[in-house]
């Protein structure tokens, strides 16, 4: 054999291994046990702003659980995560705070599941200076009041509320989700808002809240879906199953949300 070819042999073996060996990888990829490295399964979870804190508890308790699973949160309001998901940004499993959010993007999701509800109280700057005493109050030229855009599920509730009550109000401005809200009433740039009880509860220690009565609020409900796209489809359906679960239910009422 020519000294050419047997020099050629050994490259074009290291060659193939590497193949191989790249091949095995994705394998492991796509079966949605492991990661690239082939390690541990990592989720992506789409989750609705007001569900920031209880659900960063929810991911430490859940890794504990499933000690293959690392979760990864991208919290933003209803609306811009189900932008992402039209987009096909990478993710695996999807908490909207509406309903209708998450109905209009049924060819990307599996079948949802309600896993908890909210209602709507109003934040006042701390110690309530203004002496807001309820929803019709809002409607006080003298009040700089900021609501979510009509176009977030709390901004949809928001001006369900203040519809039916018959108020007014020409917000300051108009955030892109309830924490924006929040953190412009806690900063002081506005005298009130209208947010979620959890969002308030939070908060505490920083605003004051004034209770919307049962008769004059919303109801928010929270479905949870795995995403089709997802490259983890069991670990996604088996985390959105979790959310349902005594131990993810009980973090969900201590932060105060209230029963599916």
């Amino acid at each position: 054999m020519p000294r050419t070819h047997r020099l050629a042999l050994p490259a074009l073996t290291a060659a193939a291994a590497l193949l191989l060996a790249g091949c095995g990888s994705d394998d492991k990829k796509g079966d949605g046990t492991n990661d690239a490295d082939g390690s541990k399964t990592t989720l992506t979870v789409l989750a609705a702003a007001s569900l920031t804190d209880v659900f960063k508890q929810a991911g430490t308790a859940y890794e504990k659980a499933h000690p293959g699973t690392t979760v990864k949160f991208s919290f933003a309001g209803s609306q811009e995560l189900a932008s992402q998901v039209r987009q096909g940004v990478p993710a695996d499993a999807l908490v909207t705070a509406d309903t209708k959010t998450m109905d209009d993007l049924r060819s990307e999701t599996g079948t949802p599941t309600v896993i908890a509800k909210n209602r709507l109280t109003i934040a006042t700057a701390k110690d309530n200076p203004k002496g807001v005493k309820g929803l019709s109050d809002l409607s006080r030229g003298e009040l700089k009041v900021v609501l979510a855009a009509p176009e977030v599920p709390v901004g949809r509730y928001s001006k369900k509320v203040l519809d039916q009550q018959h108020v007014t109000v020409k917000p300051v401005s108009q955030e892109p989700n309830v924490r924006a809200v929040l953190s412009k009433v806690s900063l002081g740039e506005a005298d009130a808002g209208i947010v979620y009880l959890t969002d308030a509860a939070a908060a505490k220690g920083k605003v004051a809240t004034v209770t919307v009565p049962d008769a004059q609020n919303a109801v928010a409900s929270y479905p949870a879906a795995a995403l089709k796209n997802s490259a983890h489809t069991k670990e996604a359906g088996d985390f959105v199953k979790w959310l349902s679960t005594d131990e993810a239910q009980k973090l969900l009422r201590a932060a105060g949300f209230q029963q599916p």
